[in-house]
């Protein structure tokens, strides 16, 4: 292993994630990365095996699975429930995208079109299955793509779910301070319907079991192993990729309450596993050349085009937004399901932040706005395109 171009790589990602926080996360981290390392490559600043050479090779060749299974049990079934209508929104509005880019295959091309379906609503994991399923099919402009379009597609729908997300919460705040001005606003009514909306959990059963002192960092890490190894065995044996195995195993487990939600949070080792489950995407970078990196903007262009035009089409002038009943909320549902948490939990506050003037207000919009962008993030991003790029690899 060579620690200079370990240093490096993880510089390139710190670097990234201090231009987030200095930017508010107007400059994605990962675009930073992305960009960092491709620029090297292209300068020739850096080997084309410099995630391998820095000993994160290894590490990224599994922690794909464990990654999944960790987002498997933080799914809190009885919250999608409750937010149903939020879940159904997402769904809808990822199938547009899902459809809108099935239709400019013939302008894009099959392999480009495939990479691109899941990673549109999706995050790393989905990029990384896509990616590594190119890489594995020899199509390395489709693995770049894959790369690409994880982090363009943010930079489109957070702009989306910011302005949208303020109409909403202005709506929701004119008609709280008008109520609240005629006397009309029952703020125990509105505390207790807040209560009872609130998702009423018991006890995991771990726990009363007696068990949360056994789930230590390691037991964590090899409870995750087995689960991983459990649905790499599935994988081989069925035929149905591993992703989708080892989310409905974290799901499970995670529904009963076997094991602690999050797992790997639980175990600290979720940071160091999403580090190399980034590097993995790398690689792909170092197979782009000057002469194609023109073929990938106008791929990216038509993906982002079309998608961008479908999602105003069908959930901002047709009434499909009348699911959640507002069509602010509802698009801004649509663009969220594009982006996934950390990002919508921080849009949400920012929202929240940015239009009211006190706890009161902000607490008001946060009851309505919060829940429903995190939810739609949650769908996609963490559930329904790591399903649709397992399926997908198929026909790579």
């Amino acid at each position: 292993m060579n620690y200079l171009y370990l240093l490096i790589c993880i510089a390139f990602f710190g670097i990234g994630d201090i231009l987030a926080v200095r930017t508010k996360a107007r400059l994605s981290s990962v675009f930073v990365a992305l960009l960092a390392f491709l620029l090297a490559f292209l300068s020739k600043l850096l080997p084309a095996n410099v995630i391998n050479q820095a000993g994160l090779g290894q590490i990224a060749s599994w922690s794909a699975v464990f990654i999944v299974f960790h987002m498997g049990t933080s799914i809190n079934l009885r919250q999608l429930k409750k937010e149903w209508r939020t879940a159904v929104m997402a769904a809808i509005s990822m199938a547009v995208v899902s459809l809108a880019i099935a239709l400019v295959t013939p302008l894009i091309g099959k392999d480009a079109a495939l990479v691109s379906i899941p990673v549109m609503s999706g995050g790393i994991v989905a990029t990384q299955v896509m990616n590594h399923a190119a890489l594995k099919a020899g199509l390395p402009l489709a693995a770049a793509l894959a790369s690409f379009l994880f982090v363009i597609h943010k930079f489109v729908g957070t702009p989306f779910a910011s302005f949208f997300g303020l109409k909403e919460a202005r709506d929701l705040l004119q008609d709280y301070r008008s109520k609240k001005a005629s006397g009309l606003y029952d703020q125990n009514a509105e505390l207790q319907s807040a209560a009872t909306t609130e998702v009423v959990l018991e006890t995991p059963l771990y726990i009363r079991l007696g068990w949360e002192k056994y789930y230590t960092d390691y037991v964590c890490l090899a409870v995750a192993a087995l689960f991983s190894g459990l649905a790499e065995f599935l994988d081989k044996h069925t035929g149905i990729n591993y992703s989708i195995w080892a989310l409905f195993l974290g799901a499970t487990v995670g529904y009963f309450g076997l094991v602690p939600e999050n797992i790997l949070t639980k175990g600290k080792s979720s940071g160091l596993l999403n580090m190399a489950i980034f590097a993995s995407i790398i690689p792909s970078l170092a197979l782009v050349k000057l002469n194609s990196l023109l073929g990938l903007s106008l791929q990216m262009l038509v993906v982002v085009a079309i998608s961008t035009v479908a999602l105003f089409i069908v959930c901002y002038f047709i009434p499909t937004w009348k699911v959640v009943g507002s069509r602010n909320l509802g698009f801004g549902i649509a663009w969220a399901q594009l982006l996934g948490f950390p990002a919508t939990y921080l849009i949400a506050n920012e929202i929240a932040i940015a239009v009211s003037e006190n706890e009161d207000e902000k607490r008001v919009v946060m009851n309505k706005i919060m829940p429903a962008y995190v939810i739609s993030g949650f769908v996609t991003v963490t559930t329904l395109s790591i399903v649709l790029a397992g399926i997908l690899t198929k026909f790579l």
